[in-house]
């Protein structure tokens, strides 16, 4: 048990971001997406890897083939396996000089994909097809970050970090739809920091990251809180669960260029376990 974060990688991200679990390599991935670089942790051995990716990767999923499966800039996706890269999409000409930040698996293989507001237009969340198709679910988003999904399928959850919201939505498994959209976390205080990467445990509570808020927060369903976790960074930029029984929490963290209003751990790696148990992500086709 470990009720207090632990660092288990110390790095220097500047934005240290998608931590996923990989089952069937029993490791920890995650991306410092200023930098271009993915990183692999190995608990097992204690060590980590980093490669180079080229360009930013905002968020990635693991493929059903165990690749990975990275939104990078300008719209461009492409699978991923230890350096070889294959490109999916090349580009979408309405992300040119834009970028992905977050997205998320869903139960079928399809893939929703945040990317950043530009001067020239507000964000967006896409929905990626198996087949290819890319479908605009949601416009006029600020900074799409978090998602996740209720244990009963009923519902995503999505974050808007420069709106400081959280969003829940009816979700239609068989048609990838979205629906009846609700804001269902509006953090009051500025010092609770935004909502950023987020995800669900398997009793359905929700872990938010805040950014900016030096803490990891568990919701009820409904949105209460139930526990808060402090941190000694400020930027505390996104969660997943991992371990052989889903029950170790890893946290990314940013900041690492300031270090003074950050804190000197800026940028690594947390993790911390207090029994409750997670579940695998969906794995994208």
């Amino acid at each position: 048990m470990k009720t207090t974060p632990e660092i288990v990688v110390r790095s220097a991200c500047d934005t240290g971001e998608c931590p996923v679990w990989h089952p069937d390599e029993a490791c920890l991935y995650w991306v410092d997406i200023p930098q271009a670089k993915l990183f692999r942790y190995d608990p097992a051995l204690d060590q980590t890897q980093k490669f180079d990716t080229g360009v930013p990767v905002g968020g990635f999923t693991i493929h059903s083939d165990g690749r990975l499966l990275l939104f990078m800039t300008e719209g461009a996706v492409r699978l991923w396996d230890h350096g070889k890269m294959e490109t999916v999409i090349d580009t979408i000409p309405e992300e040119q000089g834009n970028r992905f930040n977050d997205v998320i698996a869903d139960p079928e293989g399809r893939v929703f994909c945040g990317v950043m507001s530009t001067p020239r237009r507000t964000g967006r969340l896409y929905r990626l097809d198996p087949d290819g198709t890319i479908t605009v679910m949601l416009e006029d988003t600020g900074t799409a970050n978090g998602m996740g999904f209720s244990p009963d399928l009923q519902n995503m959850y999505f974050c808007d970090s420069r709106k400081r919201l959280m969003y829940v939505f009816d979700y239609n498994r068989q048609t990838g739809d979205l629906s009846n959209q609700k804001t269902l976390i509006a953090p009051e205080d500025e010092s609770e920091g935004k909502p950023d990467g987020m995800t669900v445990d398997a009793e359905g509570c929700i872990w938010s990251a805040r950014w900016d808020g030096a803490q990891l927060v568990r919701h009820a369903p409904d949105g209460e809180v139930l526990q808060r976790f402090p941190f000694p960074v400020k930027k505390v930029s996104c969660v997943t669960f991992g371990g052989p029984d889903y029950t170790d929490i890893y946290v990314t963290t940013a900041g690492a260029r300031n270090p003074a209003e950050n804190g000197e751990l800026a940028g690594s790696i947390f993790c911390l376990n207090i029994g409750v148990r997670g579940k695998p992500e969906f794995r994208s086709l």
